[in-house]
């Protein structure tokens, strides 16, 4: 940490000016080595000059702790200027790599695989490109995107980058309502879309979706593209609105990339909830480029030209980061999975996959684990797939708890990691970064240590530190590192309020947890999934993971239940394994033995009820909030990304049976 202001200017290895990076009292990025040196724009194509004005003459570093009091993000890469998808595609194909794969759109839904190269995918995207621009596009306007799980998808992700417009993907088949408030605040000069997505079982049909949406918005899209997916018919166009995808990209011509500033939106990513003012997470081009580029290698130990897969809906932050953005800026090879862990068609899927493509890392969610071990506790589907390019399973998205960390160790025969990111960072605050010779055997239960760039602490509720292994609110010490959001779209003061006005000085991650000694830490839960038994704050994450070491118990979640003397007393409900044969009752009894012994009794836990299925959203997070009122018998609301909203049904016939 030699230079611990940090504010020397850098360039680019090819000499192209990056700006200057920001000053930061707390200089981790020292030890980040070459994070600075990805391919910004090619100097002898640059279309714009870049300014080169000392950063010190901007007060950048004079007036740098004012952007900690009015939760501000501070300037990275002052007034350098690159261009995501050059970096993400051209420049790859530049340096002699046009046929090397770029994607693997793998779709058992639709019996479909599809090797793409980077070749390939420049030329769909530049053509879309051309067609955006053709109807009005241009930099800085809006695109929101309603796809499902298609290299479609990437493409129109990629094509707005490539001309400065900012994208806003929302989860294809999201409930009209929910798409009508986001297209509604986002105001996109253009929609695109597909004529339909498909889920185990079910084909879900958008443009009614749509539709309905478009009725309901006062801010009206000029266009809509319509992309027809193959052999199954189009949709009938409306005059002078719709475009028709493959008529458009026959008729287009190959478009140049736009120089953007380093701290142009790349996309706004709009997180669940329902009410009030939709919130839009925006995430700056250069620092969000530079973070992605290091972490292939950094964290997941990724060398370009390896098979990558991240199994998740591109609709996720995890989808953007990682199915996405990350994989092609490091030159690797991207799987895209249009299914899921199970039923598509069975249990093995996932290893299918691994062996098929020779992924060589692998991240997935915890639930995604839980519900292969539950239809095949033993990994029989698993076994005939032969697994030897498999170097790394990840794991975030949630908590992931012991016994399905250890089981996931037997069963791929790899070091297993959990990590610990949110929607806001981009990417991961905490995790074993195999790059920089972290311990691929670390204590279980943990989610890593801080990754560069991050300093987090656990703080009680009067500000102040706790001590190891205690419980408390986990925050980040500003200032946040390139890639983390710099605000919410047309939202800035719940920016300040939400994530800054609590503990000054620090960003509030809103999750519970504790550090040990060696700086691990342990995510335990939300803050607001604490659950409070008679003055006692107990962590739900920690009961679930005393449940789930039972052998019986596939899944699990736990909520508090209203009380007349405690307030709130915690209430399991649990998943059983196929194939086992023991009594409810016996399951009931062991796991109240179980937390008794890892918690104590003051956790009041007593109560269990036997479900076939738990609700979850589509990145595998527990709605706490709405089953603790389910359980409780008050009015819940089903948040719009909830994978299964009958699953809540299901729960209330079991609830009532059961009183």
């Amino acid at each position: 940490l030699e230079d611990a202001t940090y504010a020397n200017r850098r360039t680019s290895p090819i000499g192209v000016d990056l700006g200057s990076p920001t000053p930061c009292p707390w200089a981790p990025w020292r030890l980040l080595g070459p994070l600075s040196a990805l391919a910004y724009w090619p100097a002898d194509k640059h279309p714009l000059k870049c300014r080169r004005q000392a950063a010190s003459s901007r007060g950048v570093a004079a007036d740098f702790w004012q952007y900690f009091s009015n939760a501000h993000p501070p300037p990275q890469f002052v007034d350098g200027e690159l261009n995501i998808c050059y970096n993400a595609i051209d420049r790859h194909v530049e340096s002699g790599h046009a046929d090397k794969i770029a994607i693997i759109y793998d779709s058992p839904v639709t019996n479909t695989k599809q090797a793409i190269t980077y070749k390939e995918v420049l030329e769909q995207v530049s053509k879309l490109a051309d067609v955006m621009v053709k109807y009005g596009v241009k930099k800085g306007d809006c695109v929101v995107i309603y796809m499902p799980m298609i290299p479609q998808t990437i493409y129109t992700m990629l094509a707005c980058a490539r001309i400065g417009a900012i994208h806003s993907l929302i989860f294809g088949g999201f409930a009209s309502k929910e798409l009508s408030s986001r297209i509604d605040h986002a105001k996109p000069k253009l929609v695109v879309t597909a004529t339909f997505g498909i889920e185990p079982g079910r084909r879900v049909e958008y443009m009614p979706l749509l539709e309905r949406a478009l009725e309901m918005i006062q801010h009206q899209p000029e266009k809509v593209l319509i992309y027809s997916r193959p052999h199954l018919g189009t949709v009938p166009l409306v005059s002078g609105r719709d475009l028709d995808w493959d008529e458009e990209i026959a008729k287009a011509k190959p478009h140049d990339c736009v120089a953007v500033r380093s701290d142009h939106p790349l996309y706004i990513l709009y997180t669940s909830g329902t009410t009030g003012v939709p919130k839009g997470v925006v995430r700056p081009t250069g620092g969000y480029a530079v973070m992605l580029n290091w972490t292939m290698s950094g964290i997941y130990g990724l060398r370009p030209g390896e098979v990558w897969w991240a199994a998740s809906d591109l609709g996720w932050v995890v989808g953007h980061s990682y199915v996405c953005y990350a994989p092609l800026l490091h030159g690797n090879t991207t799987v895209l999975y249009e299914g899921k862990p199970v039923g598509t068609p069975d249990a093995g899927a996932y290893f299918r996959v691994l062996a098929e493509h020779g992924v060589a890392a692998f991240f997935t969610a915890p639930t995604a684990i839980r519900a292969i071990r539950q239809q095949d506790p033993e990994a029989d589907l698993g076994k005939q797939y032969c697994l030897t390019r498999f170097r790394t399973l990840f794991l975030a998205g949630e908590r992931c708890d012991v016994e399905t960390l250890e089981w996931s160790k037997k069963v791929f025969k790899v070091p297993v990691l959990d990590h610990w990111w949110q929607t806001e960072t981009g990417s991961a605050i905490t995790a074993s970064c195999i790059g920089l010779g972290n311990s691929t055997t670390p204590p279980p239960g943990q989610a890593g240590k801080s990754v560069p760039g991050y300093n987090v602490m656990v703080l009680d509720d009067n500000k102040q530190p706790v001590k190891a292994k205690t419980l408390g609110n986990i925050v980040v010490k500003l200032p946040l590192p390139p890639g983390a959001f710099s605000g919410l779209w047309k939202n800035q003061e719940t920016f300040k309020e939400l994530y800054f006005q609590k503990f000054p000085g620090y960003y509030d991650t809103m999750d519970a947890g504790c550090m040990d000694e060696d700086g691990y830490l342990y995510v335990m839960s939300r803050i607001d999934d604490v659950i409070n038994v008679a003055g006692h704050r107990i962590s739900a994450g920690a009961i679930e993971e005393s449940v789930l070491s039972h052998g019986a118990v596939a899944d699990c979640a736990v909520v508090g239940q209203e009380d007349a003397l405690k307030g709130l007393v915690p209430l399991a409900l649990c998943v059983l394994r196929n194939g086992i044969k023991i009594e409810e009752e016996k399951v009931l009894e062991e796991i109240v033995k179980r937390v008794r012994e890892s918690i104590g009794p003051v956790a009041a836990f007593r109560k269990a009820v036997f479900v076939k299925q738990i609700p979850k959203t589509r990145s595998g997070k527990i709605p706490r909030s709405a089953l603790s009122a389910l359980v409780s018998g008050k009015p819940y609301q089903i948040t719009p990304t909830i994978e299964d909203p009958g699953v809540f049904k299901h729960v209330e016939e079991v609830l009532k049976k059961q009183k």
